[in-house]
């Protein structure tokens, strides 16, 4: 049998542009399950390569290898059962001369094992979720570095040992004895201990009271409240407060209030079937509102923490579960029943009333107006102009006319005795302004209608006796008919798809800054964009909520990922540092944190750029701007990216800030002198 040649097919090149397997630097492993989704040259390689042994068939793993002309088959046949599969066989077929050969792991005890099963198979594999989410533990809690050392049975159960940590069906947890003479005591979780002190309001609570949950008159119960910090906040507030914490004050009866608080409680409880109990009672005791707040899983690294059941004990001996945001809404909507709304990372807002529900949607996507300047003098509107104001006010807030019933009589009857009907009435105030601002703010809120009937489609879309009468009448005026609003909308969320069409846009963009793959905007004036970028930054603060901290989001345009970026000092410095970061890909909703070196942080440029030129501090940012340009401290982005390399180049200027003005260095008038 003649051998194969191999030097034409560039194997190492193929196996490294493959989008499926696991990628080492001298192989590239992947499950039979994917071999289909290879380059055409590698499957045809592997076909010919199975003809040498029938027994490969039973294979779990392909390894084809950069070094020499071969292809390994592996036999893991637990690997779908055991979180890290011991290897048990393994054939070996040598390209060139098209023979077999085979070792036998199953009679040793120290056989090598698998980590990160995930990145061997597709994203479409049964079993995807579960091994990456194995992993995601196993990352966070530090078991999977310096891998070198963890390929065998051995060394990997030792590093688990040295953590106190064993795996039960793709979980982690810390090992736990039940039998008569237990070698290891169940921890004390001392929950108690995980309550904040707090001298303010919790974020939760905080981010209801801005959202005007809390008018005169409501009604507040914390469950789970420790010590009781946001019980005296809403006092405060003038408003009847009670809580009840199983710790700090368990003689306090459960009360039904309007708003409900479970702040960071469902994540402290380490027994499932409690933790689901306390969801649902603090839900039994919500008459209109109930807010449910949990730790939310990053990217990052969590050091002095053990695993146990789904969460982690944290070295002050407190029980943690950290949610996956997506999984967090999960959790909550099939615990209740419920549609939760996101308002920021690890924060919902559950309503009783569907109608009110859809209110705060929609509120969420509504944008600032103003109303039109007065151009002319108009006798009739001077003389009737403080009757007219309320009309005026109401058609920049909804961008249309009241129906009679949305003006109070107080406003309404001086009108109708007036001008004869609330048309007539604004027939006088066109006359003293441009009716095209009147259309534009009547656009500007049909764009807002679209955005929130397209990010409704990924729930379960309201129906349209569920909207308020408000809204029922905004779509009725602005669109014609609910069925028409709708499909206008599902339709701009199909154009979503289309990566060119996206692209565009960010380009057309007269409001951002232009990078060679993404526009950079400032939060403030996302509400003033094309309504399709305004739809495909919702599509992540959807779910996740857009971060409080946020001050720049990143448009990417080659692939559908939003990214919040966090510069602390952005008012404040002329270049702020990159704090952190938060990317958010939209086809999975995984989110992926950074922290950056405090040391030597990403440094922002032209601030101005980012913002509209109403912002507070948009000349003063523009002037820094146009200097630096003319000094030639921005003609290389690259090598002022970060702080070290943006100090070279002014002190390579004879250049140096001071607030947002570029002034000669001191030292070097000086030395001139």
């Amino acid at each position: 049998m003649s051998g194969i040649s191999t030097t034409e097919l560039n194997i190492v090149q193929l196996c490294q542009r493959s989008p499926v397997g696991k990628l080492l630097p001298d192989a590239l492993y992947v499950h039979v399950s994917a071999l289909l989704t290879l380059d055409p040259a590698l499957q045809q390689l592997e076909q010919l390569a199975k003809k040498v042994s029938p027994q490969v068939e039973n294979a779990t793993l392909v390894k084809f290898s950069f070094n020499k002309p071969q292809i390994v088959y592996l036999f893991y046949p637990d690997f779908d059962a055991e979180a890290h599969p011991a290897l048990q066989s393994s054939i070996q077929v040598n390209l060139k001369t098209l023979e077999a050969s085979q070792r036998d792991y199953s009679t040793t005890d120290n056989p090598p094992v698998l980590h990160r099963k995930e990145t061997f198979v597709g994203s479409d594999y049964p079993h995807y979720d579960t091994f990456a989410w194995l992993t995601k533990q196993e990352e966070v809690l530090g078991l999977l570095e310096a891998s070198r050392g963890i390929g065998l049975r051995k060394a990997w159960e030792q590093r688990l040992r040295d953590r106190t940590l064993v795996i039960h069906d793709h979980f982690l947890a810390c090992p736990i004895q039940t039998g008569a003479k237990p070698t290891q005591a169940k921890p004390k979780i001392q929950r108690h201990k995980a309550a904040i002190a707090r001298v303010t309001a919790s974020k939760p609570v905080r981010l209801a009271v801005e959202a005007g949950l809390f008018p005169s008159d409501t009604t507040y119960f914390d469950y789970g409240c420790g010590h009781g910090a946001d019980i005296e906040y809403i006092k405060r507030l003038g408003l009847i407060s009670a809580g009840w914490d199983p710790y700090y004050r368990p003689d306090e009866s459960h009360l039904s209030a309007d708003v409900v608080n479970l702040g960071y409680v469902i994540n402290v409880i380490e027994d499932t079937a409690e933790r689901r109990e306390a969801l649902i009672n603090a839900w039994n005791l919500a008459q209109k509102v109930l807010i449910v707040a949990a730790q939310v899983l990053i990217d990052d690294r969590t050091r002095g923490v053990i695993a146990y059941g789904d969460g982690i004990i944290t070295s002050r001996n407190t029980f943690q579960k950290y949610y996956e945001q997506e999984e967090l809404k999960s959790y909550i909507d099939q615990v209740l029943g419920v549609d939760a709304i996101p308002v920021a990372l690890g924060i919902y807002f559950v309503f009783r009333d569907e109608a009110q529900a859809e209110v705060f949607r929609a509120s969420r996507f509504r944008s600032r107006t103003t109303a039109p300047r007065i151009r002319l003098k108009v006798n009739k509107f001077e003389e009737y102009r403080e009757l007219l104001q309320p009309l005026m006010d109401f058609y920049t807030d909804r961008g249309r006319l009241p129906a009679v019933e949305e003006l109070d009589q107080v406003a309404l009857g001086p009108l109708q005795s007036e001008f004869g009907s609330i048309k007539r009435a604004f027939k006088v105030i066109l006359q003293a302004t441009d009716a095209g601002e009147w259309d534009a703010i009547s656009d500007k809120r049909r764009n807002d209608l679209l955005v929130y009937l397209a990010l409704s489609h990924f729930g379960k879309r309201p129906k349209f006796k569920d909207l308020s009468p408000t809204i029922r009448t905004d779509i009725k005026a602005l669109f014609g008919s609910y069925q028409q609003a709708c499909t206008a909308a599902d339709l701009m969320l199909m154009s979503l798809g289309q990566t060119e069409l996206v692209e565009e846009r960010c380009r057309q963009s007269a409001i951002g800054q232009q990078r060679p793959n993404s526009l950079w905007v400032h939060v403030s004036a996302i509400e003033q964009l094309d309504p399709l970028l305004r739809l495909y930054e919702g599509c992540a603060s959807r779910t996740i909520g857009r971060p409080e901290e946020a001050t720049v989001v990143k448009f990417h345009v080659q692939k559908p990922q939003i990214t919040y970026l966090f510069y602390p000092s952005f008012d404040k410095e002329p270049h702020p540092a990159l704090h952190t970061s938060m990317v958010i890909g939209l086809r999975d909703l995984h989110v992926r944190y950074r922290d950056y070196d405090p040391d030597n942080p990403p440094l922002l440029h032209q601030k101005d750029q980012l913002i509209t030129e109403d912002y507070p501090g948009y000349t003063k940012f523009a002037k820094l701007s146009q200097q630096e340009r003319k000094w030639g401290l921005l003609e290389d982005p690259k090598a002022i990216f970060d702080r070290r390399g943006w100090e070279q180049c002014l002190a390579g200027h004879g250049a140096e800030l001071r607030g947002h003005r570029v002034v000669r260095r001191k030292d070097i008038d000086e030395h001139k002198n």
